[in-house]
């Protein structure tokens, strides 16, 4: 499930921000030199590698001898952002902006703005909007979705549509592109009413943009898990001329199948199916990212026969499963204790010629030790090392511990000393191979379950029995009564 969501949430994040403006904060300043200068490198060494407090950063800034630039400053920002702590950063802008206050445009403010939104520092993007409203100076389109795409995500919405609302303080208009922003930030996390809001009051905004405006409002109701909302927001798109494309579809099957998995398990499979007979009425084919949303559905509830007749279907239906289709089958036969059919399903992906990720073997294996099937973990290892795939390493970190702890320390020296004679560096210890400090534990809880069964049942037997003993002993009673 994890790889599906991990996908799947790339898949809606691109999708959605489609129509932002491209990030390209360095081609504002197209005085910066190819290579890094000595000046620069002093000064970024400063600013990341200084000791000291902030203090101490700012009376080394001024014992140096250079000469500030707009394009220099922003060099050093872009190149210690990702090195130097968040604080001694804004702490280097701040002295900046007040030594060459005239120096610098507005542009490298913006540019200081989106760093620090980017690196989701709540309080140095507080202090720089702040500076930058005291300034009267002007906040790009692109400045503001950056840093309401980062207020929404840390939970912050309210501060995101205030600034929304004060754009006028900012010399930033109401245009397609932050009435976009605004509404792509909102809908990323849910909020579609409130996104719904601001669609509502500029109406006039988006006349350009309402694809975009739809599919976002379209994925935040999807977030919401509201299957009404989602459908309507459907049914407005058809009737402004605005046919849903795959991703819409993808979207409100996702929605469809995890609300099903809360209240209507049982109907995962004819809802969803319903979907994709509506997406080939709209000349819209299901691909195998569709099916794997329903698959990953069914396999947290462990429905195995109908995960099964899922992929069948796929085959008949002439949609190829990829190896997350073959994983999600696999998964949930392995997890129902179906060790049989879900190596078979594995051994039929491996025939179709799909090579599958790392993370396929990783979680399968995983799967097995958990449920106490190493046999069957060394099996699928066998089929990971025949792949060609590499990567074995962690799977040695696994397998070795779980054979010493299950007793059988044979095995795990002998994948021991097949890792270091392949050259794997191992970050289990050795000393899991010795059988005086390694703990093994032995399936008690299983024994234990038996015994308790069979003392019940034998305690229920001789319940009968006695209960029969005293009807004969009341019918011999009733016999020998005098009439």
């Amino acid at each position: 499930m994890w790889l599906l969501k991990s996908k799947w949430k790339s898949f809606s994040l691109q999708s959605i921000n489609t129509q932002n403006p491209r990030r390209l904060p360095l081609t504002l300043f197209s005085t910066m030199p190819l290579g890094p200068s000595p000046v620069l490198q002093e000064l970024c060494n400063v600013v990341s590698n200084g000791v000291g407090s902030l203090d101490d950063l700012e009376a080394s800034l001024d014992r140096l001898d250079a000469s500030f630039t707009s394009s220099l400053i922003s060099q050093i920002l872009d190149t210690c952002k990702n090195e130097a702590p968040t604080r001694r950063l804004l702490r280097f802008f701040l002295w900046s902006s007040k030594k060459f206050n005239c120096k610098l445009e507005d542009d490298d403010f913006n540019y200081a703005i989106q760093v620090f939104a980017e690196k989701k520092d709540l309080k140095a993007i507080d202090i720089l909007v702040s500076d930058l409203s005291n300034e009267g100076r002007e906040m790009k389109a692109q400045t503001f979705g950056i840093v309401a795409e980062t207020l929404v995500s840390l939970g912050r919405e309210d501060d995101a549509l205030g600034l929304f609302k004060n754009l006028e303080k900012f010399k930033c208009s109401y245009d397609s592109v932050t009435v976009t922003a605004i509404v792509n930030a909102l809908c990323s996390k849910g909020h579609a009413r409130r996104a719904e809001g601001v669609v509502k009051h500029h109406k006039d905004k988006i006349l350009g943009v309402k694809p975009c405006i739809y599919r976002s409002l379209f994925y935040g109701w999807s977030e919401q898990k509201n299957v009404k909302e989602a459908r309507r927001i459907l049914k407005e798109m058809k009737s402004v001329g605005i046919m849903p494309d795959l991703f819409c579809y993808n979207t409100f099957l996702r929605c469809l199948c995890e609300r099903n998995l809360k209240s209507n398990p049982s109907g995962l499979v004819p809802e969803a199916l319903n979907v994709m007979m509506e997406m080939r009425s709209n000349r819209i084919t299901p691909t195998s990212i569709s099916y794997n949303i329903l698959l990953s559905c069914l396999g947290r509830t462990r429905r195995v026969k109908e995960s099964c007749r899922i992929l069948d279907l796929m085959k008949r239906l002439g949609c190829s499963p990829d190896w997350v289709s073959y994983y999600l089958v696999a998964r949930v036969l392995y997890l129902t204790g179906r060790f049989g059919k879900g190596n078979q399903i594995v051994d039929e992906m491996i025939e179709e010629g799909l090579v599958p990720d790392r993370k396929f073997y990783y979680d399968l294996i995983g799967v097995l030790c958990g449920v106490e099937r190493v046999n069957y973990a060394l099996e699928m290892f066998e089929r990971m090392k025949r792949s060609s795939l590499g990567g074995y390493g962690p799977v040695y970190d696994v397998l070795i511990p779980k054979l010493c702890r299950s007793g059988d320390f044979g095995k795990g020296r002998e994948l021991w000393d097949e890792a270091t004679r392949v050259g794997v560096l191992l970050h289990c210890s050795s000393e899991v191979l010795d059988p005086s400090i390694t703990k093994v534990f032995k399936p008690a809880r299983k024994d234990e379950e038996v015994c308790t069964m069979s003392r019940t049942l034998v305690q229920e037997a001789k319940a009968v029995r006695n209960g029969n003993k005293n009807k004969k002993n009341k019918n011999k009673k009733k016999s020998a009564a005098p009439s």
